[in-house]
């Protein structure tokens, strides 16, 4: 649905600012032309997180989310590069404006965008909060837009648009970094943001029977949500194993919300993994 509405109003923002000669609505239509993309990438995302595990990609598909994230954070910096530069321009030699085409069109398109931010309220993935980060700058430049047209009407002061094209670009990037970051952590199999390494050890001694300690411990995420957990186990002799790893399973489920989890059971300092440490 957000996309339908961005990608029909696109033209009509690209028409409006090039006949009211505005950088802000120029930008405005190419953030949404560009959104829309990055709206299509993102569901192309979710269609294909659906398919199941198979030989070749055994934990499924769902890491094309968070490779979707990383696209848009992309595009959305390098759109705020193409805005600053033009905004630049601009400054630099300030053509006429249509203040009142401008505003209109400003309006209608803070509408649209609104109406698109709405629908995309409910986003949690990092795909789907990339998606709505596109629109949520397609509607900081309406309002950056109406702003600029309102002043120029007033005063007749042009050098409004570029000067809050800027400003909003600056908004933009914040986001766009952000998400660029965060899916990049998960691609590069990071610790979950907000995780906190320490609580695993914490959690387990002490509440699971028998255990004498934890190492080799990793964390990741598929799509930066639930947390995967994998661990070695050193049990005390004479300790259940089966009875100690649903234990532990349990504890990590519950009380950390683990997606997965994978554990190793060894007895008391008999870890021959390579690499494996305290």
């Amino acid at each position: 649905m957000a996309l339908l509405i961005l990608g029909s109003f696109t033209l009509v923002e690209a028409v409006g600012g090039y006949l009211a000669n505005s950088i802000a609505l120029l930008a405005e239509a190419a953030h949404m032309l560009a959104d829309s993309a990055c709206l299509l990438l993102a569901i192309f995302a979710l269609r294909v997180a659906r398919r199941p595990a198979n030989t070749r990609r055994t934990y499924g598909h769902r890491r094309y989310q968070p490779l979707a994230a990383f696209v848009n954070g992309q595009a959305l910096l390098l759109l705020t590069a193409w805005v600053v530069y033009e905004a630049l321009l601009r400054l630099a030699h300030r053509p006429q404006v249509n203040g009142s085409l401008m505003l209109g069109i400003a309006l209608a398109g803070g509408v649209a965008n609104l109406a698109a931010f709405l629908v995309l309220s409910g986003a949690r993935s990092l795909n789907e909060r990339g998606a709505r980060a596109h629109v949520l700058s397609d509607l900081l430049g309406s309002a950056a837009a109406s702003t600029a047209a309102i002043v120029i009407l007033v005063s007749g002061w042009t050098a409004a648009d570029p000067l809050l094209s800027l400003f909003v670009s600056a908004l933009i990037l914040r986001s766009a970094w952000a998400i660029t970051r965060e899916s990049a952590d998960v691609l590069l199999e990071g610790v979950p943001a907000g995780f906190d390494m320490g609580r695993i050890e914490a959690e387990l001694l002490g509440h699971v029977p028998g255990l004498a300690g934890v190492h080799h411990v990793h964390v990741w995420s598929m799509t930066g949500e639930r947390p995967t957990v994998t661990l070695h186990a050193n049990l005390l002799p004479g300790t259940h194993h089966g009875d100690a790893m649903a234990a532990i399973h349990a504890r990590l489920r519950e009380r950390l919300h683990c997606e997965h989890s994978t554990v190793q059971i060894e007895e008391e300092g008999t870890c021959e993994t390579p690499g494996c440490g305290p």
